[in-house]
């Protein structure tokens, strides 16, 4: 039985450092926020280019594209946070007292309901987009979906919350 005992913690070695092989993903992710600050960049350029011909449901659809941008940048970046202190190396922060705790405190469950928060944010303004467009798209069949869409992912969070209370609670 004790011949097993080096195989093992070999086993639990590996493990332990195979939480470096998310490093690349993490980075990739980062990489990705600069791709959508890039992106949101090209917008508001063609945005403020359009301005004086676009009608002000345009403008607010715009408007909305550039907070879609901004609220996937921000999951993107709950995400990469989330993973590094969960998987790689707890964030000390005595050493990080300038960093907000929404990038450093951030647990599984936490980030779980973060994330569906912001997926339903970024629903919500998807269909208030489709909404201010309408004239152009008018298939009722996507407009139920599209108000459905959020409501799922809100149900999801509230179940989540619930479950998450739960267990909290039967912890103590």
């Amino acid at each position: 039985m004790t011949a097993w005992r080096p195989i093992g913690r070999g086993i639990q070695t590996a493990m332990f450092f195979s939480r470096w092989l998310m490093v690349p993903f993490l980075v990739g992710l980062v990489c990705s926020v600069v791709l959508i600050a890039i992106r949101f960049f090209i917008n508001l350029f063609t945005l403020v280019t359009r301005l004086l011909v676009e009608s002000w449901q345009d403008l607010v659809v715009d408007v909305l594209n550039l907070i879609d941008l901004t609220l996937t940048a921000n999951l993107v970046l709950i995400v990469a946070f989330s993973a590094y202190g969960n998987y790689i190396r707890k964030i000390d922060r005595p050493d990080q007292s300038d960093w907000p705790p929404g990038l450093v405190d951030i647990d599984f469950s936490e980030m779980k309901q973060k994330l569906l928060g912001s997926i339903a944010g970024i629903a919500a303004v998807e269909t208030l987009a489709w909404y201010l467009d309408l004239e152009h798209q008018a298939d009722t069949a996507k407009i139920g979906w599209a108000v459905a869409f959020p409501l799922i992912f809100v149900a999801a969070m509230v179940l989540l919350a619930f479950a998450d209370w739960l267990g909290r609670r039967d912890a103590r």
